[in-house]
């Protein structure tokens, strides 16, 4: 049995150090609930692949992982735009203290492509492309490798 336990804490082991995370399709919603996610990602030393459209609190990720850990390939595409709130009559409303909190958290070069573009508003503006690319790295072959492996290594529910 101790022969088997070895390579067992082996592939264990191996699958923390090769798995990232794939954003192809995420349009956001509670931020308090993003920064918890992003927070336990990054507490965790796991890396993100953004490969499509992470939009409105998804976007908290910036703020949440460290630079090297996220990566973006040609179809990734942030989606930006003013906090919101529910007012007493249960109506939205822009929210500019939630709004500049937001704001605030991002990486000063997301910043300062927000502030060309007029600020974040009830409008979304999406980062995309070579603007997208020049702030964080593209993905390479390996991390997609690593991505595929951290799929396949999901663990099975236990009843």
């Amino acid at each position: 049995m101790s022969g088997c336990l070895a390579p067992i804490l082996l592939i264990l082991s191996m699958s923390n150090a090769v798995s990232a995370v794939r954003i192809t399709n995420d349009r956001g919603g509670h931020i308090g609930s993003y920064v918890i996610k992003y927070q336990r990602l990054a507490s965790a030393g796991e890396s993100v692949i953004i490969d499509g459209l992470c939009a409105s609190a998804c976007t908290i990720l910036l703020s949440e992982l460290p630079r090297d850990k996220i990566c973006v390939t040609s179809r990734a595409m942030l989606g930006f735009h003013a906090a919101w709130n529910f007012g007493p009559n249960g109506r939205t409303f822009t929210d500019p203290e939630a709004t500049l909190m937001l704001y605030s958290t991002y990486p000063t070069p997301v910043r300062r492509w927000i502030a060309r573009r007029g600020g974040l508003r009830s409008h979304i503006i999406f980062l995309s492309g070579k603007p997208l690319q020049a702030m964080y790295r593209p993905c390479g072959p390996t991390t997609a490798k690593r991505s595929a492996i951290a799929r396949r290594r999901e663990p099975s529910p236990m009843y």
